[in-house]
């Protein structure tokens, strides 16, 4: 690796929307809402911006942003890249800055689906011009065949890998029951994951992702000008791609037990962060949970488990709010909601205001506290596509000197 990002941006501000089913709002408005709420969080107003990365998988050009925020002739880049478009927005607009073209540039992401006439994530799609559609694969089936090779590898019964997966479900709602931003705000039992209407099969209702509408927003700038501007600015540490060739077409050795590109991108995450030990040196989680069993099989390619050992530590409670290594504090895709485009931004902005003590700015009123004590470095997981050909974004925030 020719050089590093690490401590060269900062974000000075972020904001997040409410995430739902908004009839209530067009894709202008929360975008609109999103920006300000940055702008207001770093102190700068629109004229302020230099440049913009727009995330989203329904809109066109940059227009998209121009017009609703009335930004004055800038250039705005608009970014896809399926489920990590909002990461890879972010990204592009730190590069921007590290190669000090501009100093204070925009990232946003939107996407609104419950009333634009886009009813789920569709059927799998093709990687190219030049490339098959997938034939009836849907996201559950193709994340269903994860599960049940996981299950088989290493010898869970449907009993056991389902309470497994479902424990998984049954933490993120419980995050996400105390989060007044979150799509789905009530917690569920076990006996209701457990016995919820099958998807594909093993995969259950609780055990997908909602489909939401929302936006998320944040401000990236020198670490000379965030540290001028605020005693408590966030730095980027690591910001990592890797995009999968999908090997299951045509490696014979590919096991579809784990999602190689999130391993790549993860070990060269670490590499920028210097991070030797990420079990121990991550304080805390975002990762890529459209369905369940994603987000256990990510604990094991990210090294947060040893392989074949995720169960474990999901049933002991290690990722829970109050555990050792805190996964999807905020409900993660299955409850805050997955805006495609937005999905990412929402991410970092739960590492953001944690690593700054302000985590109980979106709590629900009457909870107990979300905050974590002391969070040192926060990591973010996008994937975008199938198991096996993929989007991987990793990324990882943190204190200045950690």
């Amino acid at each position: 690796m020719a050089g590093s990002i690490k401590d060269r941006v900062a974000i000075l501000g972020m904001g997040c929307t409410r995430f739902g089913e908004r009839w209530d709002a067009s894709a202008a408005d929360l975008l609109v809402d999103a920006a300000y709420m940055a702008f207001e969080d770093a102190g700068i107003g629109p004229e302020d911006v230099e440049a913009a990365w727009l995330g989203t998988t329904t809109g066109s050009t940059g227009m998209t942003l121009s017009e609703p925020l009335r930004l004055q002739y800038i250039p705005i880049t608009r970014v896809e890249n399926a489920c990590a478009t909002a990461s890879d927005a972010f990204r592009n607009a730190c590069y921007a800055v590290a190669a000090g073209i501009y100093d204070i540039v925009l990232a946003i992401g939107v996407d609104k689906f419950k009333d634009s006439g886009i009813s789920g994530l569709g059927d799998g799609g093709a990687a190219g011009p030049s490339h098959a559609m997938v034939a009836e694969s849907t996201p559950p089936r193709q994340f269903a065949m994860l599960a049940t090779t996981y299950f088989d590898k290493y010898g869970l019964s449907y009993e056991e890998g389902k309470h497994m997966i479902g424990r998984v479900s049954w933490k993120s709602h419980k995050n996400g029951a105390i989060n007044k931003n979150a799509h789905f705000q009530k917690e569920v039992s076990m006996e209701q994951i457990l016995n919820s209407p099958m998807v594909s099969w093993p995969l259950g209702l609780f055990d997908c992702c909602g489909v939401s509408d929302g936006a998320a927003a944040a401000i990236v700038t020198t670490p000379e000008i965030a540290k001028s501007r605020k005693k408590d600015p966030v730095f980027v540490k690591a910001l990592q791609i890797a995009m999968a060739p999908r090997d299951g077409n045509y490696n014979t050795k590919y096991d579809f037990l784990h999602v190689e590109a999130t391993v790549r991108a993860g070990e060269e995450a670490y590499k920028e962060a210097e991070i030797k030990t990420p079990r121990e040196e991550i304080s805390m989680a975002e990762v890529h949970d459209c369905f369940s069993i994603t987000e256990a099989v990510t604990m094991e390619d990210l090294r947060f488990s040893p392989r074949g050992k995720v169960r474990d530590d999901i049933e002991n409670g290690f990722f829970d709010l109050d555990g050792k290594l805190p996964v999807q504090l905020d409900g993660g895709l299955k409850c805050f909601g997955h805006p495609i485009g937005a999905s990412g931004l929402r991410m970092i902005y739960e590492m953001y205001l944690q690593l700054q003590g302000r985590a109980d700015e979106i709590l629900n009123p009457g909870c107990p506290s979300r905050q974590l004590p002391n969070p040192k470095l926060g990591l973010t997981h996008n994937l975008g596509g199938s198991p096996d050909g993929c989007a991987i974004f990793v990324g990882i925030v943190g204190l200045e000197g950690v």
